[in-house]
């Protein structure tokens, strides 16, 4: 399986995309990975891997999205961007994901990424606006890949997405990426109208035929002011996940990307490990994407670094949520969501300034934590990727409950 992907990389990837992805995201992402677990050591938390929403607008309509697609638009500018990369860098980071609403709607995200050669930028996107031009530039630029969300069959895509031809536009924006030979993956949010067309093997195997080099699986967070319940996976439901996983991940030709477990099959919440957090459209510092609540802003002017590694708010809700789960406190105890924000003053960071209602309203539910069950790496690769670039740092207590 390895050699078979990576002879497919090869062939299939601009040589300057490769030499990015190798240098900025592999050997500079795994440096910044054990600078972390350094100054872990000294009491001092600054995430290896930064996630920016640069802006709120999209072209779609999600069911169950939390971010305020319809609100007026809410973008980071160009300077910040550049400010809180060039800050991150100078502490060893290297590599950061790009989210929005839709981020190439943002007018300054190709003159973004053109200022920073020397990082790796993943950008989470429904790819309807990857023209042939911009993925041309993409792969002149050659510091980014393109993660592009497919949720499910036509008609699936139709009524998750809110648009109509929702999967054949974004069929023409990943075939641009693939053509171009970026380093281009697929992202989907499971849930239960898309989990028997997706995950299985047929589909897998659709994705090598096209070309896709990755893909990446999530599972569905209802949360937000539209929560749509009804399509979040069942406890029986995430252990298949996990184990189609790590069953194809020994299998297939593609690399398979989780954010939800470590080598040995222990669930983990990436916020409560600080190994990731998350910049709103607005340049709040949140925990995760998914808690809109913030003490604290990249504009700030004491830089980023000094602005995260100081924040009591962040430091409460990490070790609040190890103390509690190892999976998502948002889902599992959302009264300690509104415990944290309440005890901090943090503020709600949307523009519809509904995220405490919307907190208080939710029933709390599984997440990715299964006591009963751990479903460890069978591959080797991933097993040592996991082992010591990305598992639970000892954050976790042992005593642990729900």
């Amino acid at each position: 399986m390895i050699f078979s992907l990576a002879s497919r990389i090869l062939r299939t990837v601009d040589p300057k995309c490769l030499a990015n992805v190798a240098w900025n995201f592999g050997f500079k992402g795994a440096r910044s990975v054990m600078l972390y677990k350094k100054r872990m050591k000294q009491g001092i938390h600054f995430p290896p891997f930064l996630y920016i929403s640069i802006l709120n607008s999209c072209n779609l309509r999600c069911q169950g999205c939390w971010v305020d697609v319809e609100a007026p638009r809410n973008a980071i500018d160009l300077d910040t961007l550049n400010r809180t990369v060039n800050d991150a860098r100078e502490h060893g980071n290297s590599f950061f994901g790009i989210l929005g609403g839709e981020p190439f709607m943002h007018p300054e995200l190709l003159d973004f990424l053109a200022q920073h050669p020397d990082s790796y930028f993943q950008i989470f996107t429904n790819g309807q606006l990857i023209t042939e031009k911009v993925a041309r530039a993409l792969r002149q630029l050659g510091n980014a890949t393109p993660l592009v969300s497919i949720e499910g069959s036509s008609t699936v895509s139709d009524e998750r997405r809110g648009n109509k031809d929702v999967l054949n536009r974004t069929l023409r924006g990943l075939q641009n990426c693939l053509e171009q030979k970026l380093l281009t993956g697929v992202a989907t949010s499971l849930c239960k109208t898309n989990i028997d067309d997706l995950l299985n093997e047929v589909w897998l195997d659709k994705l090598i035929s096209m070309g896709v080099h990755y893909t990446w699986y999530h599972t569905y967070r209802p949360v937000g002011p539209k929560i749509c319940g009804e399509l979040a996976l069942t406890p029986e439901q995430i252990k298949d996940v996990r184990r189609f996983i790590v069953t194809q991940r020994a299998k297939k030709p593609i690399a398979i990307v989780d954010a939800y477990y470590g080598h040995d099959g222990h669930s983990l919440c990436p916020m409560a490990t600080g190994i990731s957090h998350h910049v709103s459209p607005g340049g709040d510092i949140e925990p995760c994407p998914i808690i809109q609540f913030a003490t604290e802003n990249i504009k700030d002017s004491r830089g980023v670094y000094e602005t995260f590694t100081s924040s009591a708010f962040l430091k409460d809700f990490r070790e609040t949520a190890a103390q509690h789960t190892r999976g998502c406190i948002v889902l599992e105890r959302p009264d300690l969501v509104k415990q944290l924000a309440e005890k901090h003053g943090a503020k709600d960071t949307t523009q519809r300034q509904t995220a405490m209602a919307e907190i208080e309203s939710m029933t709390p539910r599984g997440s990715q934590w299964i006591k009963e069950e751990n479903i460890g790496e069978i591959h080797w690769m991933y097993w040592l990727a996991k082992r010591f670039f990305y598992q639970d740092f000892g954050v976790y207590q042992k005593d642990t409950t729900r």
